[in-house]
Parts: structure tokens; sequence; C-alpha cells
């Protein structure tokens, strides 16, 4: 593999923090793409990474998001795939807009993408910046704090964009804890996850293959 497809593979994976892959994908000299924490810093990362790309001459990639995330509707340990995605915080209703609408915006909320994963559970995504121990007002099943931004990028890019999320914890008051402690179990999903895709190997099927 050369060093330009390393740094720029057909399938990007993005997560928010190196402690989510527990260091499985560098062991074995996969690229991802860490965004940090929140939707600035992960709407940032990704239109950075993508510049590179059109700068190098090379296509657009396939963004797989993979990262941890709350729920009160899936059990700790599940893979849910998410391919309905909304802003949790977003909340103008002082000025009449329903919580979860971006004012004048001229995208739907709710955003949309196919779904990669057929046999794993959807479920409808919540972002934003905050660690959720309570019922947000926007409704939502599974709760993160970047891949709506991440979706909005590939919305308007026109990206292939797959999303899964390892549930960690309830989103409760014991989130936090939770969240730590299942760590290993969400990166070893993840890793399962990639190489069932094919994309270890370079030219499989699916996201992990070079699109027509």
């Amino acid at each position: 593999m050369s060093d330009t497809a390393e740094q720029l593979p057909t399938t990007l994976v993005v997560m928010a923090l190196e402690i989510e892959s527990q260091g499985l994908f560098a062991a074995r000299r996969i690229p991802v793409l860490y965004t940090g924490v929140g939707k600035i810093n992960a709407t940032l990362a990704l239109s950075r990474k993508l510049a590179q790309y059109r700068a190098a001459g090379r296509r657009a990639p396939r963004v797989l998001n993979l990262g941890t995330a709350g729920s009160r509707h899936f059990t700790r340990g599940a893979l849910v795939e998410c391919h309905h995605f909304v802003q949790r915080d977003m909340d103008v209703s002082a000025l009449g807009f329903a919580p979860g609408h971006t004012p004048f915006d001229d995208i739907p909320a709710r955003l949309e993408f196919p779904r990669t994963f057929a046999d794993l559970p959807a479920g409808v995504c919540g972002t934003g910046d905050s660690f959720e121990t309570g019922v947000p007002r926007v409704s939502c099943e599974v709760i993160d704090m970047e891949a709506y931004a991440l979706a909005k990028v590939c919305h308007f890019e026109r990206l292939q964009f797959a999303c899964v999320k390892y549930i960690t914890d309830g989103a409760d008051h014991t989130a936090a804890d939770d969240w730590q402690n299942n760590l290993s179990g969400a990166a070893a999903g993840f890793w399962q996850l990639y190489v069932g895709l094919g994309a270890a190997a370079v030219g499989a099927p699916g996201l992990g293959a070079e699109g027509p």
C-alpha cells in the first residue's frame, strides 16, 4: 500500500477519540481520522481531511463513522447502525422553531442516508455538545456528540456515509463510569465490524472496495 493510499484511503474511518479504538486499528496500520469531541471539531477535522483528497487529486472517500454512544433504547454492548441524524441540542423554540430545527437552514432537520449494515439494529442518532444524562428534547434512540456534524458534511459533499455506534451506557446518572468501563468492548466491536466489511483486506466488497 502506498503512502497516499494509507493516508487517503477509499474508506475513511472516523472516530472522535483514540481511546475509542484502543490501538487496534493503529496496530494494523489502518488509518483513522480522530476528530476530537463535539460538532465543531468533527466538522473541522472532516472538512480538512476532504480538502487533502482534493489537493491530491484523489476521489473523495466513503466515510465510516465508528463511535461510542449512550442509549435508553438499546442495551449496553449493542452495535447500532445510525442512518438518521438529528441535532438534539438545537433549540430556537423561543423564536417559534421546533427543537432540532436550525433556523433558516434549507436542508431537513433530520438527515437520512441509505443503510449499509442490514444485519444491525437501526436507530436515530441525536448529536449534541453535551454528555447527555437525561431525556433529550429531540426524539432519538442513540446519543452522541459528533455524528450529525459528520453527516451534514457528507450531505453537502454528496458522499457515502455510514455510521455505527457501540452502546456503552444508558445516557443516565452512571453514564460516565459506564462509558469508561466499556471502551475495550467498543474497540473490539469496531474492529470486528471493519474486518467483516473486508476493508482490512483492501479491495473487498461494500465500503471497503473501490467504487465505480
